[in-house]
Formats: C-alpha cells, sequence, structure tokens
C-alpha cells in the first residue's frame, strides 16, 4: 500500500520539531513549572502522581504508555531500564513489579528527571536510580528495557537512542518499545532486525488500539 505523503512515519523520514516551541524533550525546558497531581492506573494499582507542564503528557497517562504497560509481561533480572522516563509511569510500573531490581530511568528533560525522582520518593520506590544519559555508568548492563521511545524526535535522533541503549541489554535480555503503527512501526521493526543483526531477535509483539509493542531479544 502506498503511504499518503501527508502521513507521518519517521522511521521513513524525519519530523523536524518548531523552533518556536518547547517540546517535551528539550533539556531545560524554559517555561515556568507548574506541577499538578494526576491519578493514574499503573498496572492495576491506581495511584496519585505529579506532573508538570513542560515535559511528555503532562494531563495523564498517554496512550503508548498504556499499552506498553498492558501488554508486557513482568520485568526479568535485577537490571532494569527506562528509556525518556517523563515524568516517571514506566520506571514506576518497573521499580513496583521488581522491588529487588535497580531501575534506571533515564531522560534528558530535568524537569522530567526532578519528576520522576519524586514521585518515587511518593510512593516508597528506594530501587529507581533518575540519571541524565551520560550519568549511566557505560559497563551497565540490563535484563529488562522498557520505553515509550520519543519518535518524534526524527530519524536520525531517534535511531541514535536506540542503537544507544539496545546493544547494552545483556545476553537473553529483552527490550519492549510502544510505537504507533501510523508513526512508523512496522519500518522501524525492519530497520532494527537489520541494523542489531544476528545477534539480536526482533518481533511484533502485541497491536492494541493503534500501536504495537515490539520485543527486541539479545540471543543468550
Amino acid at each position: 500500500m502506498t503511504r499518503r505523503p501527508d502521513t507521518p512515519d519517521p522511521a521513513a523520514s524525519p519530523a523536524t520539531p518548531n523552533p518556536g516551541t518547547e517540546h517535551y524533550f528539550s533539556e531545560d525546558p524554559s517555561v515556568p513549572e507548574v506541577r499538578r497531581p494526576v491519578t493514574v492506573a499503573l498496572r492495576g494499582r491506581e495511584v496519585v502522581l505529579q506532573t508538570s507542564n513542560g515535559v511528555f503528557s503532562p494531563r495523564g497517562l498517554d496512550k503508548g504508555t498504556s499499552v506498553l504497560l498492558r501488554n508486557v509481561p513482568d520485568p526479568a533480572g535485577e537490571e532494569l531500564l527506562d528509556v525518556g522516563c517523563g515524568w516517571g509511569p514506566i520506571a514506576l510500573s518497573l521499580a513496583e513489579a521488581a522491588p529487588g531490581a535497580r531501575v534506571t530511568a533515564v531522560d534528558v528533560n530535568e524537569r522530567s528527571l526532578a519528576l520522576t525522582r519524586d514521585n518515587s520518593a511518593a510512593l516508597g520506590l528506594g530501587n529507581v536510580e533518575v540519571l541524565l544519559p551520560e550519568q549511566v555508568p557505560a559497563e551497565r548492563r540490563f535484563d529488562t528495557i522498557w520505553s515509550n521511545p520519543p519518535i518524534r524526535i526524527g530519524k536520525p535522533q531517534l535511531h541514535e537512542l536506540l542503537l544507544r541503549w539496545l546493544p547494552r541489554l545483556g545476553p537473553g535480555g529483552s527490550a519492549w518499545l510502544v510505537v504507533q503503527k501510523n508513526l512508523g512501526a512496522d519500518s522501524l521493526q525492519k530497520w532494527l532486525a537489520t541494523e542489531l543483526g544476528e545477534a539480536f531477535r526482533v518481533s511484533r509483539h502485541a497491536t492494541d488500539k493503534g500501536f504495537r509493542v515490539l520485543r527486541v531479544e539479545r540471543r543468550a
């Protein structure tokens, strides 16, 4: 089927942010922070957390993250990673599902990092370590990665981000990524399989409400 020219597909063509607009992936949002409480269900548990302007999905749990959390199995292993943590729903879900594991939550947005730290503390989750990407120790490897990656940053940046973190899966580790179908999920799946090579297996785990949940496994 031929893609309509007005249909975005970041895995095939980059989306360029509007330089006059503040985006959730900004490292230091310039708009004054206004926090607000939101009630969300994280894998069946209803909690009250803090969000803010200047971060991704400030009004509550976005559809993609909801799909991811609904479709992934419990995390395996002792080293877990949330790439692009935002205000923390994925990292907090990992931490609650695996209280004996360490959850590394990374983001480039300082406001997001502060929210994830505060939300982790509010839920009494002491196993979440919130870091900028460059602060993650180079030798750290991960057993499970969950991510709603920032597709709209554009193809080159998205590919760079995925190739930064997915190769850090340990042997037998798995990454679970949620990507909207009409934003290039299928072409991204093919690209990942080609780029990561024989050491990895890339598959479609689930389709839910217009989203794909992709699984990336590192062979043992």
